[in-house]
């Protein structure tokens, strides 16, 4: 970001993902405002340096925000982020993940805001992927209102660069777990097994647990997001010129994030199985070469990741 510093909106920096991101822009110097509704987020996540904002984003009082701050920076992490709601109420999933980003776009182009870091999913854009590790290039094909909404948002995106001229970075993760996690989401099984654990309660796997997914700890998520906020973009190209999966590129499965979740832990109350959840993708891996060619790197194991994730709910637990 030139060494400048900068105002940056971190949308959704009350929850698990964005606070941690926005502990990462101040940081770095930046001056940072959060805007949350608290729906599922938490009041406590915000850092302290940051500016906050309790408001939905798509509130006529976000764009009165652009117009008095200015932002250089958009992250765009609040969302509707859970698939089987998607599919009960997809006029909600909308509401929220694409007239909730359009409010935000047209604030940003109202104002020259200079570039916009939206979060997509490399978990749900891609539907039944037939590669492995799965490329950004790879078709797309959302089997959830979810993904839809996802998938329109880069479109949106797209649109707002070859019209208005406004920069912007798509990044897909994977199935993201760590402190500050709640147990929902596909990810959110770290969290649920960790409290299992500490309860001594069996743990649930739904199917045979051969079901796999990119774990990747937030840590690296978070690296990726402070990489692309700076970095030179390519002009022209598609939506895969400017899209950057996020993960491992290993798939681990249920079964084994079990297993090592009870090794670091030093917990084993045992195991139930239920019948397979309808429509769960069977795999889910990424190919995340593209990122890792402009610098960017794993620096966290599955077994570190997990027992520093572990480690904060069990001390969390223990304040409460």
């Amino acid at each position: 970001m030139n060494d400048l510093r900068k105002k940056v909106l971190v949308t959704g920096g009350a929850g698990f993902i964005g606070s941690h991101v926005a502990d990462a822009y101040l940081s770095q110097g930046h001056r940072v405002w959060v805007v949350d509704d608290l729906s599922s987020g938490k009041r406590e996540n915000v850092p302290a340096e940051a500016t906050f904002v309790e408001t939905d984003i798509g509130d006529p009082a976000v764009r009165d925000l652009f117009r008095t701050i200015g932002f250089d920076l958009i992250n765009h992490h609040a969302a509707q982020i859970d698939v089987r709601t998607s599919v009960s109420d997809p006029q909600f999933d909308a509401r929220v993940n694409l007239l909730g980003l359009l409010n935000l776009l047209e604030g940003a182009r109202e104002t020259g805001t200079g570039r916009v870091v939206f979060v997509s999913s490399g978990g749900v854009v891609y539907g039944e992927p037939e590669t492995f590790p799965t490329p950004e290039s790879a078709p797309k094909l959302p089997l959830s209102p979810y993904g839809v909404s996802k998938l329109t948002g880069e479109l949106y995106l797209n649109y707002y660069r070859e019209i208005h001229g406004l920069e912007y970075v798509a990044l897909r993760y994977g199935n993201v777990y760590g402190p500050r996690q709640d147990p929902h989401g596909e990810a959110g099984v770290v969290a649920i097994f960790s409290s299992r654990l500490l309860e001594g309660t069996p743990l649930t796997i739904f199917g045979d647990g051969e079901q796999t997914r990119d774990y990747t700890f937030v840590g690296d998520i978070v690296a990726a997001n402070m990489l692309v906020s700076e970095m030179a973009l390519e002009s022209g190209g598609g939506l895969d010129s400017v899209a950057f999966n996020v993960g491992t590129g290993q798939g681990v499965s249920v079964n084994v994030l079990a297993d090592t979740l009870e090794t670091v832990s030093g917990f084993q109350p045992g195991r139930t199985h239920e019948p397979p959840r309808p429509g769960e993708l069977r795999h889910s891996r990424l190919d995340t070469t593209r990122l890792r060619a402009q610098g960017w790197d794993c620096g966290w194991t599955l077994e570190s990741g997990l027992k520093e994730t572990f480690e904060h709910i069990a001390n969390g637990r223990q304040t409460t």
